[in-house]
C-alpha cells in the first residue's frame, strides 16, 4: 500500500520561497508519475506540475518559471520549490502518485486528478501581501 505524506507548507510573505516534498512509506519514485496540485477555497483543484518516473516534467503554464519539481531516488521524495510568491499561490498543495506509464501519455494527461491513484492529506501554503 502506498501513502504519500506531503510536507513544507507554510505562511510566508509574497515573493519568498517554499519548498514543499512528498514521500512515504510504499512510495518508490522510479515506480510512479506524481503530480502537485493545489486547491484553494471555493476552487477547482487544479495541476502544477508532474514529474514522470524517467525525469520528464509537465507544468501548467501559468507556474513556468517560478515552480520547479524535481526527485530524489536516493530518498524516494519529490520536491516542489516554489519562488516569487505570490498570495493568489495560497492554497492546499497535495501530491498524487500515478503508477508510471510512458512519458509520452502523461503530455496531455498529466492535469488530470482522475488518473492518479494515491493522494496525500495536503499541506497549506499561505501567502501574505
Amino acid at each position: 500500500e502506498v501513502q504519500l505524506v506531503e510536507s513544507g507548507g507554510d505562511l510566508v510573505q509574497a515573493g519568498g520561497s517554499l519548498r514543499l516534498s512528498c514521500g512515504g512509506p510504499g512510495f518508490i519514485v522510479d515506480k510512479f508519475a506524481v503530480a502537485w496540485f493545489r486547491q484553494a477555497p471555493g476552487t477547482e483543484r487544479e495541476g502544477v506540475s508532474c514529474i514522470t518516473s524517467d525525469g520528464n516534467t509537465y507544468y501548467a503554464e501559468s507556474l513556468k518559471g517560478r515552480f520547479t519539481i524535481s526527485s530524489d531516488k536516493a530518498k524516494n521524495t519529490v520536491y516542489l520549490q516554489m519562488n516569487s510568491l505570490k498570495p493568489e499561490d495560497t492554497a492546499v498543495y497535495y501530491c498524487a502518485a500515478s503508477p508510471a506509464h510512458t512519458s509520452s501519455w502523461y503530455t496531455k494527461l498529466w492535469g488530470s486528478k482522475n488518473i492518479y491513484d494515491y493522494w496525500g492529506q495536503g499541506t497549506q501554503v499561505t501567502v501574505s501581501s
